[in-house]
């Protein structure tokens, strides 16, 4: 081919080899009768073999890509190229990794001449700026539709391989916490088919690295890449043993890492490629790694986000349940298949004084214990959900009675133990309630209703069970919608009551028959509507305590009690005490001691002719709370009754130490005192204890003499009844007891 070229007569000759670098080609010459080539120094050196050699192709062609050596055997040795069809290929070799190469068919001279010449051009650089925009679109195209991270990432890896010419690839992720407790395991890989390299495959999967170890823990940790030029010799690489068995030699790995909305730099995974080559650091990969782990960073925040998103819509936050929504449309979605199943909903009782004891944060203690409780008994292929507040319901596969009524059992079961916050064992119970699909609905709210009507049938007669919904009582879901419609009605015309004035007091005497006088009165609430009948106090009383309007009411009625006590100080009625019962809800409430005060020092009465009113029951749900309130109240002055005593389960070490000054015998024990030698027994007992404790003690609803004998025989001699006296409006207890005398009457 010569060595020199003539250019012109401004210059002699100049070295050929000179001008192909200048200019960036290489000469070839390909003899059609001999079968060899001869190419240039730049040529050769394009090719990484031996210049102005007569070569045979596969000599000379010995790094050619084997996919593409096919075809530039045919363009130089088959059917000579035309001029302008250049024919582009890959080459790979130690020193400079994969490169593009362009081989272009010159004119011939002499249309005998039995052999082809032409150009070889280094592509590499073009070809790099179309790879690096082609690989960052599919990888765009892999990552943007990816729901998981794990579905794009082996197309990723493959994809790198392919197009930059490596041998093996990896992706490592760290699982557990990333504050340097986590690991990092080899989770997704893959490597050329053409290479035995299972061996190193499975050293990967094997091997389990901390932050900071090996190479792979030391980029994810330092946020670095790492070249790796010998993996057989570099004391960091662990996987040295088999890296070296599978022919591997040099490689690259970087980190996947995006910056957090907290400003942090958050880093899911590493990425690592191998190959069987001594690649360089100039190779093309690290030029692209940036690209390519920012956008696998940027789709692995994504999906974060996507899965919040996704928890928000579905997912209860507080119980990590299915939310309302969710639920409904799980419910739905199995109504349409039109298979049976069974819908278990679930009420906890009595959780609202769990709020009102021990604050929200106990009842969310609860709720979140409650949830678990539940996803740990429920059946494979059930749906467990949160429907609001303390509502749960329960999707169950299996229809039949006996699956369900022992499911229920379960439930009832985990609902009775006690769940615990800051040392105190907060004891609940649930009501369940059932509905079958189709027999009892054929739609969700259908279904919900049917298990909602047998829950409250369960509530209704004392909580604590299950009801499975009778489709052969055909009047029970109208029944029951009925009462329910009730309810609400009430609880609307209540809210009304309070703001129109139709709340009124009356006043039940409680008399010393040792002196004959009025002791003390008991406030007692009424509602009289508009059209002028009367709801009787236990129907709209339940509803108030469940709408929260009891709070409203119970501060109206002590600001009520206290007006007409003053009034009754006025007409002469001095030293007169007044009984007032209180809801768990407002003997809960740290404020109380101090509204009470100032409410009664606004009507000049003096706190010891207010006697608060308690429920033992109340009492015993919230001790801890209850007692504290108590304590305050009475160094304030503020007198307290314990109400309906022997209904609870107070004890008598507790009793002794609570700050009471009375307490009342419940009416069911005076009702058949003269008949019943238990019921007598109890009431003398009682009577015993309080005046032991130094208690004065109120018997309440004596309504014949009998009882009333029996009770002054046993020493009773507060006494409060119909049979002394009915309740009395304001007016007419002024007007009946002038001389607030016994006699009276």
């Amino acid at each position: 081919m010569g060595n020199s070229i003539q250019i012109g007569p401004m210059a002699s000759q100049v070295s050929a080899t000179a001008l192909e670098s200048a200019a960036g080609f290489g000469r070839w010459q390909y003899c059609q009768q001999s079968g060899r080539i001869v190419v240039s120094g730049m040529a050769a050196a394009f090719l990484g073999v031996a210049p102005d050699e007569a070569l045979a192709l596969d000599a000379c062609f010995i790094h050619v890509v084997e996919d593409d050596l096919v075809r530039l055997i045919d363009a130089i040795a088959g059917q000579p190229a035309q001029p302008d069809s250049p024919h582009e290929f890959r080459v790979i070799t130690a020193a400079q990794g994969m490169r593009w190469l362009r081989l272009a068919v010159l004119p011939a001279a002499d249309a005998q001449e039995r052999s082809v010449c032409g150009i070889l051009m280094d592509i590499t650089p073009a070809k790099l700026a179309a790879v690096r925009e082609r690989l960052a679109f599919e990888l765009t195209e892999y990552l943007v539709g990816s729901h998981e991270l794990s579905e794009a990432i082996i197309n990723v890896i493959q994809l790198v391989c392919k197009s930059l010419g490596w041998e093996w690839g990896a992706y490592w992720v760290m699982e557990g916490e990333a504050d340097g407790t986590g690991q990092l395991r080899c989770r997704h890989q893959w490597h050329q088919p053409d290479y035995n390299l299972g061996a190193f495959g499975q050293a990967s999967t094997d091997l389990v690295m901390l932050p900071g170890e090996g190479l792979v823990g030391r980029v994810w940790q330092s946020g670095s890449a790492q070249w790796v030029d010998d993996m057989s010799t570099n004391p960091r690489f662990l996987r040295r043993s088999s890296a070296n068995s599978c022919g591997l030699l040099s490689g690259f790995i970087f980190p996947v890492i995006y910056a957090s909305e907290n400003g942090g730099h958050h880093r899911p995974g590493v990425l690592e490629f191998y190959s069987c080559l001594s690649r360089q650091p100039e190779a093309q990969l690290p030029k692209l790694s940036a690209t390519i782990g920012a956008l696998i960073a940027q789709t692995a925040q994504r999906l974060e986000r996507d899965a919040v998103i996704y928890r928000l819509a579905h997912v209860d936050e507080l119980t990590s349940l299915a939310n309302r929504s969710h639920f409904h449309a799980q419910l739905a979605a199995r109504c349409s298949t039109g298979t049976s199943f069974g819908l278990m909903f679930i009420d906890l009782d009595r959780f609202k004084p769990v709020n009102d004891a021990f604050g929200h944060e106990a009842g969310n203690v609860v709720l979140r214990e409650f949830a678990q409780r539940l996803a740990s008994i429920a059946p494979v292929g059930s749906e467990v959900g949160r429907l609001g507040g303390d509502e749960f319901a329960l999707l169950i596969p299996e229809a039949s009675s006996g699956a369900i009524q022992a499911l229920a059992e379960q439930v009832l079961a985990v609902a009775r133990v006690p769940f615990a916050y800051h040392g105190v064992d907060i004891t609940l119970s649930a009501s369940v309630g059932v509905s079958r699909f189709p027999d009892n609905g054929v739609t969700p709210p259908e279904l919900l209703r049917s298990a909602d009507t047998a829950m409250y049938r369960v509530k209704q007669s004392g909580r604590d069970g299950c009801d499975i919904f009778s489709a052969s009582d055909p009047g029970s879901m109208a029944q029951m919608q009925a009462s329910l419609a009730q309810r609400l009605g009430i609880e609307t015309e209540l809210h009304h009551a309070v703001e129109n004035q139709q709340l009124f007091l009356v006043y039940q005497p409680i008399f010393d028959i040792r002196t004959g006088r009025m002791h003390a009165i008991e406030a007692l609430i009424r509602w009289r509507r508009a059209q002028g009948d009367l709801v009787p106090p236990d129907v709209f009383i339940p509803i108030a305590e469940q709408s929260h309007l009891i709070v409203e009411i119970g501060q109206w009625v002590m600001a009520r009690a206290c007006a007409d006590l003053s009034t009754l100080y006025q007409a002469d009625f001095h030293g007169l005490k007044v009984h007032v019962n209180m809801a768990a809800s407002e003997f809960t409430n740290d404020a109380l001691p101090t509204v009470l005060q100032e409410l009664a020092a606004s009507h000049c009465i003096p706190p010891a002719s207010i006697t608060l009113e308690l429920t033992e029951g109340m009492l015993m749900k919230h001790p801890e709370r209850v007692i504290s309130v108590m304590h305050q109240l009475r160094q304030r002055g503020f007198e307290i009754s314990l109400d309906d005593f022997g209904m609870g389960h107070s004890s008598l070490a507790m009793l002794k130490n609570l700050p009471i000054t009375s307490m009342k015998v419940d009416r069911s024990f005076v009702r058949d005192i003269a008949d019943s030698q238990r019921d007598h027994a109890i009431a003398k007992t009682i009577l015993a204890l309080g005046s032991h404790l130094q208690l004065d003690v109120i018997a309440e609803g004596i309504e014949t003499q009998d009882q009333l004998d029996r009770l002054k025989a046993e020493g009773c001699h507060l006494i409060q009844g119909y049979l002394l006296s009915k309740p009395l409006s304001l007016d007419a207890l002024i007007k009946t007891y002038s001389v607030c005398q016994f006699g009276s009457t």
